[in-house]
């Protein structure tokens, strides 16, 4: 078996590493702020640089570091079983309106990377959504149809690169994968050269959406900007309730060096078997690839995550035998309960703020279109999947009214169910682990380090009060109703939150 905690993390991160960018230490005027350094929140500064927009991009950790630093990084239009789902519930010209925006974000990718020359270790192949289970192959003949039907070069298939049966998948041709950091660093260089501001380090805690906008930073520092885009992946904002509506999952990812004979030449996923997403990637090797398998997703906060790396690191090997797994690393993703990402203004009253959020496991093309449908909106050009995607919309929420209600339900049993469930006794918490305890009749967040030091924290996620669990894999505090993520000494790892846990006494 693998211990986690001692091979490496994110394979983008250890060989893209990038420089370093200064925290904001004074006020700034911009015509356009962006919370978030991820690829939605630097594919829009991209473009409002290129549209002649003076920008700033503000970042509470590193750029491209956070969900976009441990994400998969395919590049695809095909997103599992998702267009036969949308014909039912936005009609063909929304899921054909999907798949458009989808494919051109993708092939903008491809000109954005040759027109910077970056070798971003961009590769064609074709993205395939596969199940074992035969009941479910009618289902899947339906999403090649309906992909199809979308314009997708799609079609129902058999017969896959994989080096297990199938009964059935969707096999979308011209799709691609690409090293996200790799080209993401080079769109921030080009951003600097155009003009455009990147501050790391800098945590936005307040939003004025006056005529211009100001935002509050923990610095002390303001900006004024003209428009701001929330682009934080989990919006650190609440006033549109977009909390209500988005499902904040964890997904684990194994990788290790693969030799090229194995290489099965394709993306996979399943929705089986709590997800397994398999693609490989260049290794550096004569004769070797990188294999990145993810899957096991679960809400954070919930469930024995050094089992799941165990589970998937069993299936990758048990499936691709030869297999050297040398990394592990673990991403989120935030589902929108009507299926579609909401991109647009804010909230219904929002005149000069937007955000990002909510793609569903598939931000790399959903954040190149989030920067440009919202580049498109902040210069007043028109955009035809804007009303697709527009986070006001009314209808298809009240559609999804079911997964909403769930949703909502999750949230509320954690909130009540885990203040009432027993605590164990500090002294009862080992080394290298944390628990929820009981202190003078208060829930404190108790992490043991490995020298048997006792780190008390508060156990009230700072972002609505849900109670922390502790993260044994990652030694991470994670709010289960809203995905916030904390360090083992409280510092905010994820949003929504903003503030750290605070300290207690034992």
């Amino acid at each position: 078996m693998t211990d986690y905690r001692h091979v490496k993390g994110s394979y983008w991160l250890e060989t893209a590493p990038g420089p370093s960018r200064p925290p904001l230490a004074e006020d700034l005027s911009v015509d356009v702020a962006v919370i978030g350094a991820g690829i939605a929140g630097l594919s829009t500064a991209w473009e409002l640089a290129r549209a002649g927009r003076s920008v700033a991009v503000l970042e509470a950790g590193r750029i491209a570091a956070g969900v976009t630093g441990h994400t998969t990084a395919k590049l695809t239009a095909q997103h599992t079983l998702i267009y036969d789902k949308l014909r039912r519930t936005r009609g063909a010209e929304g899921a054909r309106l999907y798949a458009r925006s989808q494919t051109e974000a993708v092939e903008h990718v491809a000109e954005v990377a040759a027109e910077l020359g970056v070798d971003c270790e961009w590769e064609r192949r074709s993205a395939y959504t596969y199940v074992h289970d035969p009941s479910r192959v009618a289902e899947v003949r339906a999403e090649a149809e309906a992909a199809r039907e979308a314009g997708l070069p799609a079609s129902f298939v058999t017969e896959t690169g994989l080096p297990f049966p199938v009964a059935g998948a969707v096999r979308v041709t011209g799709q691609a994968q690409f090293h996200p950091r790799k080209y993401l660093l080079a769109l921030a260089d080009d951003l600097a050269a155009r003009g455009g501001r990147l501050y790391e380090d800098t945590t936005v805690v307040g939003l004025d959406e006056g005529e211009p906008c100001r935002l509050a930073t923990d610095s002390g520092a303001t900006v004024t900007a003209g428009d701001v885009v929330v682009a934080t992946h989990y919006p650190i904002f609440d006033r549109a309730l977009l909390f209500a509506r988005l499902s904040p999952r964890r997904e684990l990812v194994v990788a290790g060096a693969l030799d090229t004979e194995y290489d099965p030449d394709g993306m996979y996923i399943t929705p089986e078997q709590g997800t397994r997403s398999v693609r490989t990637a260049p290794y550096g090797e004569e004769g070797r690839r990188l294999l990145v398998i993810t899957g096991e997703h679960f809400t954070p906060g919930t469930g024995d995550t050094p089992a799941r790396f165990e589970r998937l690191a069993d299936w990758a090997t048990g499936h691709f035998p030869g297999v050297d797994l040398t990394h592990a690393w673990a991403t989120q993703d935030n589902d929108a309960t009507d299926t579609v990402p909401m991109v647009g203004p804010l909230h219904p009253g929002a005149r000069h703020a937007y955000v990002a959020t909510g793609f569903g496991g598939w931000g790399m093309s959903g954040g190149v279109m989030a920067g440009r449908l919202l580049t498109a909106l902040i210069t007043g050009e028109r955009c035809e999947w804007s009303e697709l995607y527009d986070p006001r919309r009314i209808l298809s929420a009240v559609r999804e009214a079911p997964t909403f209600l769930k949703t909502q339900a999750k949230v509320a049993g954690h909130f009540v169910g885990d203040r009432l469930r027993p605590t164990p006794e500090v002294d009862a918490v080992p080394p290298g682990e944390g628990a929820v305890v009981r202190v003078h009749g208060k829930h404190v967040a108790v992490y043991r380090d490995e020298e048997g030091e006792a780190h008390a924290l508060s156990a009230r996620c700072t972002h609505l009060g849900c109670l922390v669990a502790f993260n044994s894999a990652e030694r991470a505090w994670e709010c289960p109703c809203h995905g916030s993520r904390f360090d083992t000494d409280g510092k905010v790892v994820q949003g929504p939150a903003t503030r750290p846990l605070e300290e207690r006494e034992l």
